[in-house]
């Protein structure tokens, strides 16, 4: 299964996240795009980060479904925030979903940036992701 770990050699992570993972030799690294907070129709959860990172997580749910794996098996994300106004938000979603994901605080590699603008204006974040499926 993923390894994940914090050395004692650097300050522990200040958030929701472990420094460093590793891929076993027996999964294949698949790459999840930038996903975005929009229902199944293509229209978007709500104008709010909270409402859209939560959907996000949801569709990265699905697509880790369709994968046969469970959000254990991602190995690291890359949320983008645009702007700091949308900062409380998208932590506050992870919050709920990574209690639910990761109950025991083992989570994935994660990296945040706060952009100007994502691909249209009403986008308040996009998360993508890495993702270890157990070769078959």
């Amino acid at each position: 299964m993923i390894h994940r770990w914090n050395p004692a050699a650097i300050a522990a992570p200040i958030g929701q996240y472990s420094h460093l993972a590793s891929v076993p030799a027996d999964h294949e690294l698949v790459f999840v795009s930038g996903q975005v907070g929009v229902l199944d129709d293509g229209t978007l959860a709500g104008p709010d980060a909270r409402s859209q990172t939560r959907q996000i997580f949801a569709n990265i749910e699905r697509l880790l479904d369709s994968l046969g794996v469970g959000p254990e098996h991602l190995v690291k994300l890359m949320t983008l925030v645009a702007g700091t106004e949308h900062l409380d938000g998208c932590r506050a979603a992870r919050q709920e979903v990574f209690s639910r994901w990761y109950p025991d605080g083992d989570w994935p590699a994660h990296s945040l940036a706060v952009v100007a603008a994502l691909a249209t204006p009403e986008l308040a974040v996009e998360i993508e992701g890495m993702v270890a499926v157990p070769l078959r």
